[in-house]
């Protein structure tokens, strides 16, 4: 006879419960909440038309352009050139451009709500406690939890793949925006004070500025879980890469998997040399003023 915990609840009934709860919210609010997320799948799908329809050589160029913007510097331009180039040989761009639209569109939003939750969160201890642990559950998750609600909601498709590695990949962005403003000197905050600043002057003259480095690394590890969904995502119809890998699963094409997973390597390491880049950039002009 074995022993087990004693049933202090009933976790089949509370089962039931919740699945029907969140029937009901399916069949009441479901085309309207399709209705409300479609910004995000027109934006969705204007990155991935565009970067497909434009000649590579445009889109390398963009690429180039924007990194040396970021950089100023060659050296990271002619690696963003090149690894951008390999996609073209391996026979894979299509695919690779559908997958930098995902991430690019998950990056950004994650970016835009990201920044001002992690701001608030260094401004506010108690907004600080209450966040935590919705990160940490965020990011302890298995994502394929995730999936089951937004694919009921909204069926497969691109905005429930979005949606999935939005939430997948916004805490970076939000820990590090706090972690780095509580870091700033408090010195220099009470220098800019007894100047006069207010304490918005303060946090978007001295606080941001200052903890740009550590900002810019929580966006570069936010880029890099956004890639690193992309072949989850490509099970409920987001295309891409991904799409190719899981193609080269379903069908034992050792080859096609290959190919799609060196694809995705050489967009990690174009975005990351980006991101660096642009990293150094501003804590070497950091650096300048302080000296």
């Amino acid at each position: 006879m074995t022993s087990g915990f004693p049933d202090l609840w009933d976790t089949r009934s509370f089962g039931r419960s919740l699945d029907a709860a969140f029937n009901a919210v399916v069949a009441n609010w479901g085309p309207t909440l399709e209705m409300i997320f479609m910004p995000l799948l027109r934006l969705l799908t204007g990155l991935e038309r565009g970067l497909q329809f434009l000649p590579w050589w445009v889109v390398v160029g963009m690429f180039c352009a924007f990194t040396y913007a970021v950089s100023r510097q060659w050296r990271p331009v002619i690696a963003v050139a090149a690894l951008l180039v390999t996609l073209g040989l391996l026979g894979v761009w299509n695919d690779a451009m559908a997958t930098i639209a995902l991430m690019l569109a998950a990056t950004l939003i994650s970016v835009a709500l990201g920044m001002p939750t992690g701001i608030a969160m260094s401004r506010s201890d108690r907004v600080r406690r209450a966040m935590l642990p919705v990160l940490d559950i965020m990011q302890t998750m298995p994502i394929f939890v995730y999936l089951i609600p937004f694919v009921m909601l909204f069926g497969p498709g691109k905005i429930p793949a979005l949606l999935a590695t939005i939430v997948f990949a916004i805490p970076p962005v939000i820990r590090l925006t706090d972690l780095g403003i509580r870091q700033v000197d408090a010195e220099i905050l009470e220098a800019s004070r007894s100047f006069g600043a207010s304490s918005r002057q303060q946090l978007w003259t001295v606080q941001v500025p200052l903890a740009m480095p550590t900002i810019m690394a929580g966006i570069n590890q936010t880029t890099m879980m956004a890639l690193s969904m992309v072949v989850i995502a490509s099970m409920i119809g987001a295309g891409g890469l991904g799409y190719q890998v899981l193609q080269g699963i379903q069908r034992l094409e050792v080859s096609r998997g290959l190919i799609a997973g060196l694809g995705i390597v050489v967009l990690a390491i174009t975005f990351d040399r980006i991101a660096q880049s642009y990293g150094r950039r501003v804590q070497a002009n950091l650096h300048r003023e302080k000296a």
